[in-house]
């Protein structure tokens, strides 16, 4: 593949390269904001293109000729080599407009040239890049398995080394833009003596067009909701040459929390422009739809829905802004893990909730699939589950705060989170309530309720810090509000005791009509 690379760079280097380098960076958004509109809104109707699997060619074609992704390539490579805030914006950009677009340019950008340009071989960046940049290629990454999702240590997909590349042998699901993306990166464990798998993990960059290097798509998955990206199973039998493995800074294992931590950072990039596009649906039917003589913009639950989806904008307008203090390849993500997952949890959460409030609004018109509220409900809610369920990470982030608090031998939490940088703020907002002791040993359950109410306190913190620092005033002042309430009915539920288990034989002397008199 070396060879393959090297001679269409050379060939892409002689084409006319466009000026996007020169362009500052508002008018390289406003350029893709216009055009993005243009295609989705003017000359197409986006609500009936969701409903048909996959992007229609030309428009992708088109999207793509403004380079968007030359955000994250390096500009000793050709790129504009972006700040994370930029790439971001972009990514909000998009959502608002199409929550797929998002997505794909996530995947590029997140999981496939973040990464590369941080842990990829030097002699093979220049021809990778360059195929971003001049032919349209697209990349992502394989690393979920069936069988093997949330426990993706122990995947089963192997290499073998030989004299001039690795063999990888195993199966991949659930990639987006299976069949569709040119580069993969794709992970494996070496095979050592006795067919043995080593823990550690390595990454390989695919090239879906060299010889020996395409990966075989068995199957596509009809997924529910985003439609346009392709999902499915892929078959991995390739030969990887060895300038395309990845080389970690430590260990793979390190690697791969890196390359998560970052990419769920960039969840509030994509999470924003959506939350911003259901709150504009939803403010403009309010005010247009009429009800009893009046418009349903003055009734006070209606009200009660635009605040809630109004401060989910200003929470995640607070997480972008943290996300993307952090997320600079240059940083080391390995051990921000709490930070990481909570910003991917709570986006997510308010992503589909935003969802679900405008659906609310908009009534039986918005469960047609081909409607903002209903394509924006089946479109958001596999975030929650994508890169870590909710649920498993909210864990993982009570797991983080109790190792904290035993280890400064801390059970009060209002005592602990006032000491602590990601929480002291709303800690004093938060007094009165906190007033709780926690047991250093739960049940997971009580770990899942624990890590949403941290997710909140620390969501809290970081609003207060955006409106210290000038945000609107009036914003914060609402989403704090509103944080303060869920924050309450997360410790009341925390609070109460709940060992209730599922009666696995619930089907004897359980039927209401055998008690018919």
């Amino acid at each position: 593949m070396h060879e393959t690379l090297v001679s269409k760079s050379v060939i892409l280097k002689s084409m006319n390269k466009n000026n996007f380098q020169q362009t500052t960076f508002e008018n390289f958004l406003n350029d893709f904001k216009t055009t993005i509109k243009r295609l989705f809104r003017e000359e197409n109707d986006i609500n009936q293109m969701s409903i048909k699997r996959g992007l229609p060619s030309e428009i992708l074609h088109e999207i793509m000729r403004s380079n968007p992704l030359s955000l994250s390539i390096p500009k000793e490579y050709g790129g504009r080599g972006g700040t994370v805030s930029e790439n971001m914006q972009l990514l909000s950009a998009a959502s608002y407009e199409s929550m797929a677009l998002s997505l794909t340019l996530g995947i590029n950008s997140a999981l496939f040239l973040q990464p590369f340009a941080k842990y990829g071989q030097e002699s093979a960046k220049r021809g990778v890049f360059d195929r971003f940049l001049h032919a349209q290629n697209m990349g992502g990454l394989m690393i979920t398995e069936p069988g093997y999702g949330s426990d993706a240590l122990n995947m089963q997909t192997s290499y073998v080394e030989k004299q001039d590349s690795f063999h990888l042998r195993g199966t991949k699901h659930w990639a987006g833009l299976t069949g569709q993306a040119n580069f993969w990166l794709l992970t494996a464990r070496k095979q050592v003596e006795q067919g043995n798998l080593q823990r550690d993990i390595d990454f390989f960059v695919c090239d879906n067009n060299a010889p020996n290097q395409k990966i075989v798509v068995e199957e596509y998955f009809e997924n529910l909701g985003l439609y346009q990206i392709p999902y499915g199973r892929n078959k991995l039998d390739v030969e990887i040459p060895k300038i395309q493995r990845l080389e970690p800074h430590t260990t793979g294992v390190k690697m791969m929390l890196d390359l998560l931590h970052r990419s769920r950072m960039h969840f509030p990039g994509m999470g924003l422009g959506f939350i911003k596009r259901m709150l504009d649906e939803a403010i403009t039917h309010c005010q247009q739809r009429m009800i009893g003589g009046k418009s349903l913009f003055s009734y006070d639950q209606v009200q009660q829905h635009l605040a809630r989806i109004q401060a989910n904008f200003t929470i995640c307008s607070a997480l972008s802004l943290k996300g993307s203090e952090m997320a600079d390849i240059r940083n080391d993500l390995t051990t921000l893990g709490l930070e990481s997952n909570i910003i991917k949890t709570v986006t997510t959460d308010l992503m589909q909730e935003s969802a679900q409030s405008l659906l609310n609004l908009v009534g039986a018109i918005g469960y047609r699939l081909n409607h903002i509220a209903g394509r924006g409900t089946v479109d958001s809610r596999p975030f929650m589950i994508f890169e870590g369920s909710n649920d498993i990470l909210y864990a993982q982030i009570a797991e983080s705060l109790l190792k904290l608090m035993k280890s400064a031998k801390e059970t009060s939490l209002l005592v602990y989170l006032k000491g602590h940088e990601l929480t002291e703020r709303a800690a004093k907002n938060l007094k009165d309530l906190l007033s709780l002791h926690i047991d250093l040993q739960i049940s997971q359950r009580k770990l899942v309720e624990l890590g949403r109410l941290m997710s909140r306190i620390v969501s809290m913190d970081l609003v207060i810090k955006m409106g210290n620092n000038g945000f609107r005033s009036d914003l914060i002042d609402g989403a704090v509000s509103i944080l303060r309430q869920e924050i309450s009915n997360l410790i009341n539920y925390y609070e109460y005791p709940q060992t209730v288990l599922v009666v696995d034989n619930y089907f004897e002397d359980s039927s209401w009509s055998s008690l018919i008199k």
